[in-house]
């Protein structure tokens, strides 16, 4: 019949483990979105598929055009740099939580039964 091996991750199965498992896909929790690698590309992805953030873009955009500068320059991007670094920070957060939570989950000690 069909039966398994279970190779625990302790004391001298750790080599006979570690050649083991590289032949298997790991079964731990990642509930993140981002990495350290990708965290400011795809946040400002998603940040600008607000339409809110569109908008403030456009403002500061026209007003690098000379004919049509309303304000000084800096005093345009303000508002959407400001809105950017509280989501940005806000996300990175909420973010680091889940990081957390899922390293915490999987170095929970489980019990595996077996016939």
């Amino acid at each position: 019949g069909k039966h398994r091996i279970v190779i625990p991750c302790l004391g001298h199965f750790k080599e006979e483990y570690e050649k083991v498992s590289k032949l298997y896909m790991n079964n731990k929790i990642r509930t993140t979105k981002y990495t350290l690698l990708n965290f400011l590309p795809r946040n400002l992805f998603e940040q600008f598929h607000r339409v809110a953030n569109l908008y403030f873009l456009f403002l500061v955009v026209l007003n690098w055009v000379p004919l049509v500068e309303a304000f000084q320059k800096e005093i345009t991007m303000l508002p959407l740099v400001v809105v950017l670094t509280i989501i940005a920070v806000k996300d990175g957060l909420e973010d680091y939580s889940k990081y957390k939570m899922d390293k915490r989950i999987n170095n929970l000690l489980t019990k595996v039964y077996s016939r």
